[in-house]
């Protein structure tokens, strides 16, 4: 199954819904949409309730890439 190719690479850039979904499921974190559009803690974050359904589904795609690899952060 390749997921990726759904989500442009150009939509992948440090920050976005697809590598904050990422993120929180390489970190263990729960699923929560959002994203930084200035980079990851730069500016203001963008929740769910101001994302568009693409990038929810964005995040959801790097989310479950990251489960279905079960790539996690060794602590």
């Amino acid at each position: 199954m390749n997921l990726q190719r759904n989500v442009p690479e150009s939509k992948q850039w440090h920050g976005s819904p697809y590598d904050r979904g990422s993120a929180d499921s390489y970190y263990g974190r729960a699923a929560e949409p959002h994203y930084w559009p200035e980079g990851t803690y730069q500016g203001d974050k963008v929740e769910e309730s101001a994302m568009s359904t693409a990038q929810v589904d964005e995040y959801f795609i790097g989310f479950d890439i990251n489960e279905f690899s079960q790539n996690r952060k060794e602590w």
